[in-house]
């Protein structure tokens, strides 16, 4: 954004600062991300409560947005709105335990075989690494879909980047230095997943296609873009935890 287009926006937005004006305004964008995360979780999220978590995100945009640092107020609240939602998702977790420690099986089981063979892991390699079948398998990632959806987002992969990235803080030279290093391997781990696996990615973060919008393109069924999404984040994780460990 320029500088002359800043300064007009920052214009506009101080004219317009009426909260409650601001609020209707921009609720439908609250809805839209509520409805969005809606479409990958279980039953037991109830969509009040994300959208009422997105308010909050709303109003925390409201109270804290700087033109000055580049981004839109649009693509601000849009990050906020979506934080507050995984924060409570995150608060109220509600997978059982069994699923995060299948899933951390799961991504050991890649890293393992992926390091002994260096090339992606396959499916069917990976189900007899964890000694099912090919469907139990399949059924497992199927089980773990809405959980790894929101380990997914908290590696900080989505394209827009965080709201950290768009509000001053202050931090030194070696911590600046590690944000980056993560961020350089992870963008080298995400184009260097296999081609349906990053397509799903690309649709579904990028685009904000939904699941059966992404199976229609596929030309697969919805389980099967949750069993592929799944894989691709477990398989994420098995080749950033070197980070998780501080190696």
């Amino acid at each position: 954004m320029s500088g002359a287009a800043m300064y007009a926006e920052a214009q506009a937005f101080e004219q317009e600062l009426d909260f409650d004006a601001l609020i209707v305004e921009h609720s439908p964008l609250v809805k839209r991300i509520a409805y969005h995360l809606m479409s990958r979780l279980p039953p037991s999220v109830q969509q009040d409560d994300l959208i009422q978590a997105g308010m909050i995100g709303l109003l925390e945009a409201l109270k804290n947005y700087d033109v000055s640092q580049g981004a839109s107020f649009q693509t601000y609240a849009r990050i906020r709105i979506r934080g507050a939602m995984l924060d409570e998702i995150r608060k109220n977790d509600w997978a059982p335990r069994s699923v995060h420690r299948k899933a951390r099986m799961v991504a050991e089981v890649v890293r393992e075989i992926e390091h002994r063979t260096g090339r992606d892991a396959r499916d069917q390699e990976i189900a007899k690494g964890l000694d099912v079948t090919l469907e139990q398998y399949h059924r497992l990632l199927q089980e773990s879909s809405g959980h790894r959806l929101f380990s997914y987002e908290e590696l900080d992969v989505e394209s827009h980047g965080g709201a950290e990235a768009l509000t001053p803080r202050v931090k030194g030279p070696l911590e600046g230095l590690q944000t980056q290093d993560f961020k350089r391997s992870l963008a080298d781990a995400i184009a260097g997943l296999p081609e349906r696996e990053r397509l799903v990615m690309t649709l579904y973060y990028d685009e904000e296609l939904n699941l059966r919008e992404i199976g229609s393109i596929l030309g697969v069924s919805e389980s099967r873009v949750c069993q592929i999404h799944s894989q691709a984040v477990i398989r994420l994780q098995s080749r950033m935890d070197h980070w998780a460990n501080g190696e």
